[in-house]
């Protein structure tokens, strides 16, 4: 009959495990020989230095191939994006509402379309081109200084009453607003609350020298070109504004994307 296995106690187990941790009778430490453990050792030093290399490598390549000129981050949208400053958010709508009497809410609006224009000042855009109007300003080479390509002046000033030059409140001390739209080509429906609407350049319209647009590092000068309109609210004074790009190749109606190339908010002025 097999004999029971003898309990051991705890003092006996520390004393195999210190001698596992170094048994001077063999000369081993944890089990292997000194030697042992820095072969072990290089071999996977050796091991991860390969495989580090392997990886910075495939990266270095990977990076090699592609072309720094061409944006990271591309997609298939046939419309351009549009959107409308200032840009004051309530849940997923877009109004824009104001008090004609308090000289915070209208600084708060004025402010936001006066560091929105920053860029545009003369100052940033003074070394930018005058560009032939009318047509596409395309460049093959890269001639522009530091290896880049010239872009388009459009200056704070081309925005006539809504540059905020002559008028620093942007019309927002009364029912007059300005308001600005980023895309190439602007039209708005009219309202039985608007009187009058002024587009800043004239007709709304954003012309061909400011594209093709041929990405950051090669245009790091270039700024989106702007149209501004001036509503003058009468009545109740409030309006629901819709613009939208006006395009051969851009659609609007699709019914799977209601707010594609266009952009709806509402224009609100309080008393």
């Amino acid at each position: 009959m097999a004999t029971l296995k003898e309990k051991r106690t705890c003092g006996q187990r520390c004393e195999d495990f210190g001698r596992f941790v170094w048994n001077s009778d063999t000369g081993t430490m944890f089990g292997r020989t000194p030697e042992k453990w820095v072969y072990i050792s290089l071999y996977y030093v050796a091991f991860y230095v390969i495989m580090t290399g392997l990886f910075s490598l495939a990266i270095w390549t990977l990076m090699y191939t592609l072309d720094p000129y061409t944006p990271d981050y591309q997609d298939r949208l046939t419309s351009p994006g549009v959107m409308v400053w200032p840009p004051t958010y309530i849940e997923e709508d877009v109004v824009l509402s104001y008090n004609m009497s308090d000289k915070a809410s209208q600084r708060k609006m004025s402010n936001c379309l006066s560091n929105f224009l920053k860029p545009y000042n003369y100052t940033s855009q003074q070394y930018n081109h005058n560009c032939t109007r009318g047509q596409y300003f395309r460049q093959e080479k890269f001639e522009a200084p530091h290896h880049t390509k010239y872009s388009c002046r459009f200056t704070q000033s081309m925005l006539g009453r809504c540059s905020g030059l002559d008028e620093p409140t942007f019309g927002y001390n009364g029912t007059m607003p300005c308001v600005i739209i980023k895309m190439n080509r602007v039209r708005s429906h009219g309202h039985d609350n608007i009187d009058m609407i002024e587009y800043f350049p004239t007709n709304g319209t954003f012309d061909l020298s400011y594209f093709p647009y041929y990405g950051k590092l090669a245009q790091p000068t270039y700024v989106n070109p702007l149209v501004a309109v001036k509503f003058h609210l009468v009545k109740e004074r409030e309006a629901k504004i819709q613009c939208r790009v006006v395009a051969h190749n851009i659609a609007y109606q699709d019914s799977y994307e209601p707010y594609q190339g266009k952009v709806v908010f509402l224009l609100k002025a309080l008393k």
